[in-house]
């Protein structure tokens, strides 16, 4: 009797941990962010304009530089996309074997049906390595219905290509999500400034999820369209840092498909010192401010106090944020010390679930037409001024990035000459607001790694 006892003890506990282990519910391991991106709104389309004459622009440049879409989405605004599919190219900032998914339609009206997801390893363009396609299931499922309004996860994805975190054949490499949308899906939620180049079929054509090669995928996109965030099963003491903010973390003025955001950078020195025990993303937005009000479907998405339970808490993992924000709500007309309560009430939320919050100085923006050399008169880049000033005393936040420091030409006021953007290749005019790559990169340069190294932490699980 003894002897059954303790076998079907055994097998309950065997069970009971299997169970666990297919649900990413490890002792050891938890779920941790490895790449994410912010929802902004529903894709509406807008006839593209003439190009922009180069030198300093009369008006705020746009965000997001984006192929026409009307091909793609003929009826974009009523029907959005119709039996086709997307192939989103991610770049995980932690590998792993086991990763999981997450699809958005929080800014949809109508439910949207996915009838195939697959992953795999990017080989080139939006070309897959031979031998990765791995389908998605939910539930076990190979299709999913989102209802309008939600977000969902994938099942855990086992990556049989992936050795471990520290397999050299995936480092730096990109994963390419694929889904199939059945029928018509209505107003599209997406990441208007992606940086990165994904794909889209033509409508109608169907399910192409599988595909080893582009030539279903005629279209090209510099936005993300219902994805927003990759995890990856990892050691519990996994740090996870957010970088949370507007234009400036969300990547205007980097190169396209390169990742060279100041995130980016800092991912490669946290990494660099800290191995796969350290994972970073981003979920800024182009436009995006402090406290509301915030344009109704603008591209610059709800403002951070109200859009911070979804996009930042909502991450697998996090321990820490890095906040570079406020520019835009000076260009909006708020005042500073309505700024500093939208501060607050952030930073606060944070701790209140353990979370380290690292405030960052904005850079300049003297030059940038509406703050002080254009129609609005002088005065804002003052505020500016007042607003660095509090995030660096107040001692409201965790520690201080001194991206203004990093960047600053005490001799004109302005960013350094050699980081204005007339010294890369770009299609967006030179605004004075936006970093170039250098300029980016010693914004990366400048954050103290040290308050992230894994051993010293201590953040919320």
């Amino acid at each position: 009797m003894l002897k059954r006892i303790l076998l079907a003890t055994s097998l309950f506990v065997l069970f009971a941990l299997a169970g666990r282990a297919r649900a990413g519910e490890r002792d050891d391991h938890k779920w941790v962010a490895s790449w994410a991106t912010s929802p902004a709104t529903f894709f509406v389309y807008v006839p593209p304009v003439a190009p922009v004459p180069p030198g300093p622009p009369t008006t705020f440049a746009p965000a997001n530089i984006q192929p026409d879409l009307a091909f793609p989405f003929p009826d974009a605004n009523t029907s959005g996309a119709t039996d086709q599919t997307f192939r989103s190219i991610v770049k995980p900032d932690l590998w792993g074997n086991t990763m999981r998914v997450r699809f958005s339609n929080v800014f949809g009206v109508r439910p949207v049906t996915f009838n195939s997801i697959t992953v795999a390893l990017q080989e080139y363009s939006a070309n897959v390595v031979r031998g990765t396609v791995t389908p998605v299931t939910f539930s076990g499922k190979r299709v999913v219905t989102i209802p309008a309004g939600h977000e969902i996860f994938s099942d855990e994805v086992r990556l049989s290509w992936v050795e471990d975190a520290d397999d050299r054949g995936v480092q730096g490499r990109n994963l390419a999500v694929s889904c199939s949308v059945e029928g018509d899906t209505g107003p599209m939620t997406f990441h208007s400034g992606a940086n990165m180049t994904s794909f889209i079929t033509a409508p109608g054509s169907g399910n192409h999820t599988e595909d080893l090669d582009a030539f279903k995928f005629e279209f090209t996109t510099t936005s993300w369209f219902f994805i927003d965030a990759v995890d990856v099963l990892a050691p519990s003491d996994t740090v996870v840092v957010c970088a949370f903010g507007d234009s400036i973390t969300d990547g205007t003025h980097t190169t396209l498909n390169i990742n060279d955001r100041w995130m980016n950078v800092l991912s490669r020195r946290l990494h660099n010192a800290y191995g796969n025990r350290i994972s970073i993303v981003n979920e800024a937005i182009g436009g995006n401010r402090v406290v509301n009000p915030v344009t109704p479907n603008a591209t610059s998405g709800p403002a951070a106090v109200d859009r911070l339970d979804r996009d930042v808490l909502g991450l697998s993992g996090l321990t820490d944020v890095i906040w570079l924000e406020g520019i835009n709500d000076l260009g909006a007309g708020h005042t500073t010390a309505a700024i500093i309560v939208g501060y607050r009430d952030v930073v606060s939320r944070l701790r209140s679930k353990g979370i380290h919050v690292f405030g960052a100085t904005m850079t300049s923006a003297l030059g940038i037409s509406g703050v002080d050399r254009g129609d609005n008169g002088p005065g804002h880049d003052a505020d500016r001024k007042i607003l660095n000033t509090f995030i660096r005393s107040s001692g409201l936040f965790d520690g201080v990035e001194d991206f203004d420091a990093a960047t600053l030409d005490p001799a004109t006021g302005n960013m350094r000459a050699e980081f204005l953007p007339n010294s890369q290749f770009t299609q967006l005019p030179w605004d004075y607001l936006h970093p170039n790559r250098a300029g980016y990169d010693a914004m990366g340069e400048a954050v103290d790694i040290m308050p992230f190294a894994p051993g010293r932490h201590h953040g919320s699980d």
